[in-house]
């Protein structure tokens, strides 16, 4: 606690939020958060980063999180600003990443003319937040700030809406800090529990999420897994993940329901661990929204927002798991050559990226080589997008984990048709000089939506139907879109020549782009 100060609202929020730890701003401001505009200036210790919109805005803080553990901050501008930030705080809120946004409102004493872009921010904000609240009084600032932040850092999108005479409004008083609670542990009964069910004589499923995939949980859940014969499957799309140079490589959840019902097969019960019970990502006629059987045992061991570490290290003192020995890196993947598929385009990106690299994966249908061969990388981090589904995350979550991690690098695995969704974040990363080396692969189609329709039976779709996932007529000229952006952005169409220009892009300072026409 220091000395009372007068400070302006906006000033003292600030002042708080960085006294606790926030160093970064993801920000598409407007008139009500002038005040914290012109602030930034005074509170050097948090920078700003513009974005061109707000759901870049949104999807880098949510980049930002999981990369350097604690809460980026967004400003907004009114409810309609923050509207366009919804679709990356909905997968954020699913990612379970510590986000606070500060939304800027009308002054108090204007809300009731409701002036043109008056509208009701609380609703908008409850979908995505895990807390929110609304300032009244200048005086409310800082604590209200710091609660924020301590929300946000349970795991959770914190949203404070701050009417704009709050912001201008001079207030004396000290900036709080406060220590951050440490994550729950599981109950002893839920370890004790899942502890017999690991010793059956038919092994269970360890279905691995969270901060279990992170390397410590990952060594852990192998020792598990060698010790008892129970076989570790990690969430489709994993907010964080460690991989590559000898660590554990886990398989992932199917992404359509009837492939994971067959990773069930034979289990003898499924053991949640930092995550929840698998369901597909849509309804479909005649199929089970659960992934696992109906009649499968389910254990809780932990949740999402508890201490996996924790509990994946108690079961190993109740399981007797014996150490394991250091693994021995699996050989690099070769750099491949030929014809391009998405096969050879994800070997490329494993042979090449660099120790330390942090993979985004956007791919979608494109992405599907890529993960059965990044196991055998070099070592690296994989933040898998769409946690929540809406596309257009990927860029965004480039640019926030390139400003956390400076020294770097991140590799943005992007599909083209979601990559347009927020194409402005190529913007920021020029701007920002950040380290980021952008793969597009262009099939010039919504892919996954083809495939949806062949599932529902339509082989031979009509003119007007096939015409809503193409992507063509005008094709897309990615390298025109970069270099207008002010981003060096070249296309290739073989495997050599994306050897070449990845090479080269991850070896010079600053973004580039590389368009993959397949």
């Amino acid at each position: 606690m220091g000395a009372e100060t007068q400070m302006t609202g906006a000033e003292i929020l600030l002042r708080t939020a960085m006294a606790n730890g926030v160093e970064v701003c993801f920000t598409n401001p407007g008139t009500t958060e002038m005040t914290f505009v012109t602030e930034f200036d005074a509170v050097a210790g948090i920078r700003p980063v513009l974005g061109l919109f707000e759901g870049v805005c949104t999807g880098a803080a949510d980049g930002y999180g999981r990369m350097a553990g604690k809460p980026a901050l967004t400003l907004l501008h009114l409810g309609p600003g923050f509207a366009n930030g919804i679709a990356n705080l909905h997968n954020a809120r699913r990612a379970r990443t510590p986000i606070v946004n500060i939304i800027g409102d009308h002054a108090t004493w204007h809300v009731a003319y409701d002036a043109p872009l008056t509208s009701d921010i609380m609703s908008l904000a409850s979908p995505v937040s895990g807390w929110t609240r609304a300032v009244a009084s200048p005086e409310e600032m800082a604590g209200s700030m710091l609660d924020a932040f301590l929300a946000a850092q349970k795991g959770q999108v914190a949203t404070l809406v701050v009417p704009s005479d709050c912001q201008w409004s001079p207030v004396e008083g000290e900036v709080p800090v406060r220590a951050v609670a440490p994550r729950p542990v599981a109950a002893e009964e839920a370890v004790v529990a899942v502890a017999k069910a690991l010793r059956a004589e038919t092994p269970p499923v360890l279905f691995l999420g969270g901060a279990g995939l992170e390397e410590a949980g990952a060594r852990a859940a192998a020792r598990l897994s060698a010790a008892t014969g129970c076989r570790v499957i990690a969430e489709g799309f994993p907010s964080r993940m460690e991989r590559g140079g000898g660590l554990p490589s886990f398989e992932r959840i199917g992404y359509f329901s009837q492939l994971a019902r067959g990773q069930f097969a034979n289990a003898s019960a499924l053991i949640l661990a930092g995550t929840v019970d698998p369901v597909s990502f849509f309804g479909y006629p005649g199929e089970p929204s659960r992934m696992a059987p109906p009649d499968l045992p389910v254990y809780q061991l932990v949740g999402p927002e508890g201490d996996v570490l924790d509990a994946l290290e108690r079961l190993i003192d109740l399981c007797n798991a014996p150490a394991l020995g250091a693994a021995e890196a699996l050989p690099v993947p070769d750099a491949p050559t030929g014809p391009l598929t998405p096969f050879t385009a994800g070997a490329a990106i494993a042979a090449l990226q660099p120790e330390g690299a942090i993979v985004v994966d956007e791919a979608a249908t494109s992405g599907m080589g890529y993960y059965p061969v990044a196991g055998a990388a070099l070592p690296h981090t994989y933040l898998g997008a769409l946690q929540g589904g809406a596309i257009g995350h990927g860029l965004p979550l480039a640019t926030g984990a390139a400003v956390a991690c400076p020294d770097r690098r991140v590799i943005a695995f992007q599909a083209d048709g979601s990559g347009m969704y927020t194409v402005q974040s190529l913007w920021t990363h020029a701007r920002e000089e950040l380290n980021i080396t952008t793969l597009v692969c262009s099939n010039r189609s919504y892919r996954i939506l083809q495939m949806e329709m062949a599932r529902a039976g339509v082989m031979e779709p009509g003119p007007l139907a096939a015409s809503l996932v193409d992507l063509s007529n005008p094709d897309l000229s990615w390298p025109q879109i970069a270099e207008g952006m002010g981003v060096p952005g070249v296309s290739v169409t073989t495997s050599d020549e994306l050897v070449v220009e990845l090479k080269r892009a991850l070896s010079e300072p600053g973004p580039a782009l590389i368009e993959l026409i397949l």
